[in-house]
């Protein structure tokens, strides 16, 4: 059985739509917090159990005959994220299960000034003790356009602090991965240790307002703030302070060369070419 955990949530639930499409339905196992929420899926036959990280009596049972576990990276700065991360991975392994899976981050090596980083590589360390195969799933960024650029539809430009190239990557593409490995869709591939899942390209905020130009007809302006003048725009329309300084990191990251490199393996994995920041972009606009 595959067992993915956070099921409700965008990756996990993407992820088992398409493991749907692969093996049967009794075949996939989710851990969710609210078992209401998975209904839709325990009415097509997957199997459906509450657990959460912060327990493991609970987890115990949702991992229970699983051969395979997703784990779907907490994302609660407050927690002991680490601590949550190698309690699910030793769940998993008395469970039995034969590979885990661990949704980790482009970019999560030593000296990534964004904090992150520190925890991907710490579950990494853990997963390589386990005793059990693994793969960490370092993932490019793949949140959504608006978050990444700003309101630059109403203002004309993209107003953001220094950036770097970065492979912006399709959440989708991502999900559509992680099933085809879980499903053993590349069985005649080792999908061991790290593993970047990236778009082909990476960009930058430059590139971004040149695209964003020739799609809209209109001139997009790339505009360069001051770190500390956005933290403090940050503050005026209502994100807390730490939040702020908490993303701040990840633009500091991206401009050092920390998230530049774009991998083949994507394409290799979907058999097809991920789809482009410019492919976004345009949904984006046509949205």
């Amino acid at each position: 059985m595959i067992v993915v955990t956070g099921a409700t949530g965008g990756l996990g639930s993407a992820t088992v739509e398409n493991l749907l499409q692969r093996v049967p339905a009794d075949r996939i196992g989710v851990s969710v917090r609210n078992v209401a929420g998975a209904r839709h899926f325990a009415d097509r036959g997957v199997r459906v159990r509450q657990g959460s990280y912060e327990d493991p009596a609970a987890l115990r049972d949702s991992f229970a005959g699983a051969e395979q576990v997703l784990l779907v990276s907490g994302n609660d700065p407050a927690a002991d994220l680490i601590g949550l991360h190698r309690d699910a991975i030793e769940v998993a392994v008395a469970a039995g299960a034969q590979r885990i899976l661990y949704t980790s981050q482009q970019g999560a090596v030593p000296g990534n000034p964004y904090p992150a980083s520190e925890t991907h590589m710490a579950t990494e360390a853990v997963l390589a003790e386990s005793g059990v195969a693994w793969t960490a799933l370092r993932n490019g960024a793949y949140g959504t356009l608006d978050q990444v650029l700003g309101p630059w539809q109403r203002t004309g430009e993209i107003a953001q602090p220094e950036d770097g190239p970065v492979p912006y990557t399709d959440r989708a593409d991502v999900a559509e991965a992680i099933a085809v490995i879980l499903a053993g869709d590349r069985s005649y591939r080792s999908f061991d240790g790290p593993i970047n899942l990236t778009a082909p390209t990476a960009v930058t905020f430059d590139d971004f307002a040149a695209i964003a130009s020739e799609l809209t007809g209109r001139t997009i302006e790339r505009t360069v703030l001051d770190d500390e003048q956005w933290v403090a725009d940050q503050i005026a329309i209502g994100v807390p302070e730490q939040a702020a300084r908490f993303m701040l990191t990840w633009y500091q990251a991206s401009r050092a060369g920390y998230f530049a490199d774009a991998d083949p393996l994507l394409a290799e994995i979907l058999g097809r070419e991920p789809r482009s920041a410019a492919d976004r972009l345009a949904d984006h606009i046509a949205a």
